[in-house]
């Protein structure tokens, strides 16, 4: 059972890629055409030639983000495969499908939507160097707390369901999680390296098109991982209920 999610999920999220793929190439890839643009620009200006080419813009826009996205839907719907299997029969009675989008839900808002509110992504020409290695880190700190804090609300809310109701108790329990995340992103250091000059729409644009590619690639996982699930599911109820009888 658990091998056939697994290998579903990593299926699933390689169809996530690829779609993710497409609008990241539509939307994102101008914007950092923009903002290469506007680098080699403020390099010409200081005197500076423009910075070697390693792997051509070209190869970068095409092959290689497609193979880095997909390469990440397919972990990413791996992992959400597991979690999915850990999580069926164990979070009450609730339809596959339903669980699935419930989860994809949670994965996008703690590990995507929740994250780029403290640290958004930046186009290329925006942050100097030597602090990519801090900035990676505070992001992926800031992921791994968001993701710790929603389950803890989970835990809590369930907790408080049978005494206050369930409405009652997401409310609670959404309440501790915004309050709690808000103090985190507070005491967190703040990053903004953005460079006076550089257009505030491109910078805009782009950071919509980084939450947009990742709201593509968990609504996929979310809503294609479940149909496929439930449709499985149904038909082995099915096979059982044909042999019983």
């Amino acid at each position: 059972m658990v091998r056939t999610l697994l290998v579903r999920g990593m299926l699933v999220g390689i169809l996530a890629g690829l779609l993710a793929f497409v609008f990241a190439e539509a939307f994102g890839e101008p914007q950092i055409d923009q903002a290469i643009h506007f680098e080699t620009q403020m390099r010409l200006a200081a005197g500076e030639g423009p910075e070697p080419v390693l792997v051509s813009r070209e190869v970068q826009r095409s092959v290689g983000l497609a193979t880095a996205v997909v390469a990440c839907g397919a972990a990413l719907g791996g992992i959400f495969s597991l979690v999915f299997a850990f999580a069926l029969g164990r979070v009450g009675p609730i339809r596959p499908r339903d669980l699935s989008v419930l989860l994809a839900t949670a994965g996008f808002f703690s590990i995507a939507l929740v994250p780029s509110l403290k640290y958004p992504a930046n186009p290329p020409s925006v942050g100097r160097p030597e602090t990519i290695a801090p900035r990676t880190a505070l992001y992926f700190l800031m992921i791994l707390v968001s993701i710790a804090i929603l389950i803890a609300a989970v835990i809590i809310g369930r907790r408080l369901a049978s005494r206050y109701g369930g409405w009652t108790a997401v409310l609670i329990a959404g309440m501790l999680f915004c309050a709690i995340i808000g103090g985190v992103e507070w005491l967190l250091p703040t990053v903004n390296e953005v460079p006076p000059q550089f257009p505030a729409t491109v910078l805009w644009q782009f950071r919509l098109a980084s939450l947009g590619t990742q709201l593509v690639l968990w609504a996929t996982i979310g809503l294609s991982f479940g149909a496929l699930t439930e449709r499985d599911l149904a038909k082995q109820r099915n096979a059982a209920h044909s042999i019983s009888l």
